[in-house]
């Protein structure tokens, strides 16, 4: 008997053995499953072949579409035809669905012969878009944690590499995050063949997460044995919808592929909790859990190479331990405390074979330093030469090996010549000790400039109560869930004190809702019935019932964090420099270190200094050798590598935490050099809340009537000045109805069918009433369609706009019947942030698509002086190309659709965060607040940052410019002063970390005040 389509629904991409190794870690993208089969061994056979691959047994399974079927016969007959194509293994038609499933292998017939065999049989054909992957998106999206990397020598390798693979689109690595972001297509390239890349480079690599929306991460609690895993398993092989699915017993972790269309998250976590009678309690896990879930662990797992800086930290702090207590205060002991103990002093002076003790107790315990300690230093170097780029770990590899294998050689010189040269065992060890210091600290500062991010994701709350609805919509109970199971449509009931667990709208209840950490506004903000909430916020007073409305990646918060962590992975055009030296850092380096090594050599030979200068039995050799170790050990490119990424990391979070979003390095680098910035007028300088402050009729028609005209054609526009229209007209009819009578005027009840509407931008409206042209708009609305405007009637709209009014002009069937005042309220910091801006060096600009008189009063009012009005959207972007003409970096702030395309033309396009999605998606940044000194705190903050970038720049520099000649001596013969290696790879490890404490400084950064710009002019 043929198997239910429950039976053959999936397989197990981990085939018997549960979460055991690397290759069992697969995920399979793009699955295709058959819908019928005829037993289970041509299921088996026939599911591996489709699984296959590009292997010679790999297979391929399409849909057709077939028109003309009538009765059983028909579909026999297609299916007869189809079976008798060669290279068709199986073919199943539907005659219902009008639609057959095809098994065929690709390497023996194309898609076409298909559909021609169809059609040959007299009926039509048509080829379907796989069922699995229709809809989704034609590349993905992952990011990668990327271990092993030390330098931008190491980025641009890993970048490089990843760019050369087929299928991949676009690769971004990012240094201060070990994280690379690549985006590729899934039918040419699988995410273990980006890792398998990045491991063959050399580093270690893993993904964190992807834009597949159907795939479901779940934390399982009750599998404690192989048992439970093979219930568990049993379970998700009996539900619908589960594609595929991975169960790591040992993490206790499942990864679970389901289609979307046959089940959703939350029903696919019930099914399994309540097909495992209670025993199972899954919880979803976000991608920044699981990324840090594996950061922990027992000491004794501390070596195995894992994603992520905490790891990176807990290995080189389990290094450094071992190092110091194991190794270093036994050395310190040999050198310092045991010649002044009488008898510890026999042991080491006593010679065992053709050394003493001290030497053989020093060569084995710094052996283990240099090979087991500091293999991490060679096998990264090995990585790096490899690949054909140098980094920091082939210099510390230099110099400990050359201060190493010297003293190993200067012994077994000694013991066959008798002549014993001092050893530098201990400068192979310290030197080695403080590098590991140095990256130690590195990792805990380089920590520190996530948090604002870590901060970002803990606003998420890990739980929600959701509502739950009976007959007659009336709630009849609640559950609590997990937050990241809720959809689009839910009701949540939320608590006071609690945070709001998603987007949506309030349905029930009244309170105020603490948004600062989303939006910076310190304020509480009232919420009523039909008040918007943003998920992430507190609500500080009343209990709310809300309706989700988005979730996931569209919820405003998961925006956030995809922007600050988008900006976070770009690079600033400015770290190109620091690309460059890194490319030739190191080569220049040894080069130096040679040079150094002859030169102390050869001066030596020809007795270009004293004898006196050499240490006891030392030669010239050593001597200069020492300077040369130096040389490598105190050059550091890390500290140029990560004078950018770590400024940009600390900046974009500190602007997020101020309701700035900033969408990259490129953005934060541009709005420093801000010369002009435009204003959009309505909405962005004013409150965009407009109001009719007149409204008078020049006709016979009655006040109520044209009231009515006007709202019914106005109705249909979204523009802030037809909402204040339609809002005066149904405030002038309800107020002789009732309350209920005038809330249902308020919806349709006394506004007139209209038809043909057609919005003009930059002019009005026009439509049909009552089979009646009507126009509402400008000067220039009624001059293109001939309507003359009286003098009188001219004069009023002057003083209208005179005093900073918005005029709009009404006609009907031809004739001039009214004219209404509008007016927008500035919004309350405009005139300050003009003054402020002025005071910077930035010039203001106010473009608007109003007349001439209202732009100017407005103009006036806000202290701007230059002005464009009467502009068209496309005009707005004329303007801001007119202005870059002569290479002037020009910033455009709007809120609109109608701005859209002048922020994508300025340099720096700034949208009001209670704007459209258009404008948001258009700019380089994201105003949360709708605040418009969130402009200021955007360009003062890339001031600060590039400062702070160019202070690090300086400061790298400078440490290797003078370092460096120190190093190699060049004021040993003034100063008698000579800097050990141990000294010099103490200086390179603390260059690093200072770099980023330096950048770290930009987390004390504070909002500009007038008072604070006018002291620095």
């Amino acid at each position: 008997m043929a198997p239910s389509r429950r039976d053959i629904q999936l397989t197990r991409i981990t085939g018997h053995s549960l979460g055991s190794s690397d290759a069992e870690n697969e995920e399979m993208e793009g699955v295709r499953l058959l819908d019928s089969y005829d037993d289970d061994e041509e299921n088996a056979h026939f599911l591996s072949k489709i699984e296959g691959g590009s292997g010679d047994s790999g297979l391929k399974k399409i849909q057709v579409g077939i028109t003309g079927m009538t009765c059983a016969a028909c579909s026999n007959a297609v299916e007869g035809a189809l079976m008798s194509v060669s290279g068709v293994f199986k073919a199943s038609v539907a005659l219902l669905q009008n639609r057959a499933d095809v098994v065929f292998d690709p390497n023996l017939i194309k898609e076409e012969d298909i559909k021609e065999a169809i059609e040959d049989s007299g009926f039509g054909a048509e080829i379907l878009a796989d069922p699995v992957t229709a809809g989704t998106k034609t590349t993905l999206v992952g990011q990668f944690t990327i271990g092993g990397m030390t330098c931008a020598a190491c980025v641009n390798s890993v970048e490089g590499i990843l760019k050369d693979l087929p299928g991949v689109k676009r690769a971004v690595v990012a240094l201060a995050t070990s994280l690379g972001e690549v985006e590729y297509d899934p039918n040419i390239i699988n995410k273990d063949d980006i890792i398998t890349a990045i491991e063959d480079a050399g580093f270690e690599g893993s993904l964190v997460q992807s834009n597949q929306q159907d795939k479901l991460l779940l934390r399982v609690d009750g599998v404690l044995n192989e048992l439970d895993a093979q219930v568990l398993e049993g379970i998700l092989t009996r539900l619908n919808g589960v594609r595929q699915f991975r169960v790591d017993s040992l993490s206790g972790e499942l990864d679970v592929v389901f289609d979307p269309e046959v089940v959703n998250s939350r029903t696919l976590v019930d099914d399994i909790e309540g097909e495992g009678y209670g025993k199972f309690k899954l919880r979803v896990m976000s991608p920044y859990e699981r990324l840090t879930s594996r950061d922990t662990g027992e000491a004794s797992k501390m070596f195995r190479p894992g994603p992520g800086i905490h790891r990176l930290k807990s290995v080189i702090l389990c290094h450094l331990i071992q190092c110091f207590f194991l190794i270093q205060i036994p050395l310190f002991c040999i050198q310092v405390i045991c010649p002044y103990i009488a008898a510890l002093n026999n042991v080491l002076v006593w010679r065992c074979g053709p050394f003493m003790m001290s030497d053989w107790f020093k060569w084995g315990l710094v052996s283990i330093i240099q090979f087991v300690i500091g293999k991490r230093f060679y096998v990264a170097a090995w990585r790096a030469l490899r690949n054909g780029s140098t980094n920091m770990d082939v210099l510390v590899a230099l110099g400990t090996s050359a201060s190493y294998f010297y003293s190993v050689g200067a012994l077994l010189y000694g013991a066959v010549t008798g002549f014993w040269s001092p050893t530098y065992f201990d400068a192979s060890a310290m030197l080695i000790t403080f590098v590991l210091l140095g990256k130690y600290l590195e990792s805990l500062a380089k920590g520190k400039t996530s948090d604002a991010m870590k901060k970002l994701v803990q606003l998420t709350p890990a739980t929600a109560v959701l509502l739950i609805e009976g007959k007659g919509k009336k709630f009849v109970g609640e559950r609590e869930i997990d937050a990241l199971l809720i959809q689009p449509g839910d009701s949540l009931k939320v608590v006071p004190g609690g945070k709001i667990p998603a987007d949506g709208v309030v349905v029930w209840g009244s309170s105020y809702v603490n948004e600062s950490m989303v939006t910076g506004e310190s304020v509480p903000v009232s919420k009523e019935v039909g008040s918007p909430v943003i998920g992430g916020t507190i609500n500080t007073h009343g209990a709310l019932h809300i309706k989700a409305t988005k979730v996931g990646s569209d919820a405003v918060l998961s925006q956030i964090i995809s922007l600050v962590e988008t900006a976070q992975m770009s690079k600033a055009p400015i770290q190109q420099f620091a690309d460059y030296v890194a490319s030739i850092f190191v080569p220049v380096v040894v080069t130096l270190s040679l040079i150094t090594l002859v030169g102390w050599s050869i001066a030596g030979a020809v007795g270009g200094y004293p004898e006196e200068w050499i240490p006891e039995n030392g030669t010239h050799f050593v001597f200069s050798l020492m300077f040369s170790i130096s040389v490598v050990v105190i050059a550091c490119p890390c500290a140029l590598g990560l004078a950018t990424p770590t400024a940009v990391m600390v900046a974009t979070g500190v602007g997020a935490t101020n309701g700035v979003l900033i969408k990259g390095g490129d953005a934060l680098e541009k709005a420093h050099k801000l010369k002009y910035i435009i204003f959009d007028k309505t909405g962005t300088l004013t409150q965009g809340k407009a109001t009719v402050t007149t409204a008078k009729v020049f006709s016979e028609m009655d006040r109520g009537e044209f009231l009515t005209l006007v709202a019914s054609a106005e109705a249909s526009s979204e523009h802030p000045l037809a909402k204040a229209i339609v809002d005066y007209a149904s405030q002038f009819h309800s107020t002789d109805e009732s309350a209920e009578d005038g809330k249902e005027s308020q919806n349709s009840g006394w506004l007139l069918d209209t038809s043909d509407f057609s919005a003009l931008p930059g002019k009005g409206i026009q439509c049909l009433v009552n089979n009646k042209m009507i126009l509402v708009g400008n000067r220039k609305l009624m001059s293109e369609n001939s309507i003359t405007i009286p003098d009188h009637v001219d004069k009023f709209v002057g003083e209208l706009e005179e005093g900073a009014r918005t005029g709009v002009i009404i006609a009907y069937s031809g004739e001039l019947v009214g004219v209404m005042g509008i007016a927008d309220p500035l919004k309350r910091e405009a005139p300050m942030v003009v003054e402020l801006l002025r005071r910077m060096g930035v010039r203001s600009i106010m473009v608007t698509g109003d007349n001439w008189r209202t732009a100017r009063a407005v103009a006036k009012e806000v202290g701007i002086e230059d002005v464009r009005a009467e502009v068209m959207p496309a005009g707005k972007a004329e303007v801001v190309r007119s202005l870059q003409k002569d290479g002037s970096t020009v910033g455009m702030v709007g809120d609109g659709i109608n701005d859209s395309p002048a922020l994508a033309a300025a340099d720096v396009g700034m949208a009001i965060g209670a704007g459209t999605d258009v404008a948001i998606e258009a700019a380089d940044y994201v105003l949360m607040r709708n605040n418009l000194e969130d402009v200021i705190i955007a360009i003062d903050l890339s001031r600060k940052t590039l400062t702070r970038i160019r202070m690090n720049y300086v400061f790298a520099m400078a440490y290797n410019v003078v370092s460096i000649p120190i190093a190699a001596g060049v004021f040993f013969p003034l100063l008698r002063v000579q800097l050990p290696p141990w000294a010099a790879g103490a200086c390179m490890a603390l260059s690093s970390v200072s770099v980023v404490c330096s950048s770290l400084l930009l987390r004390r950064y504070k909002k500009p005040s007038l008072n604070t710009i006018m002291a620095n002019e």
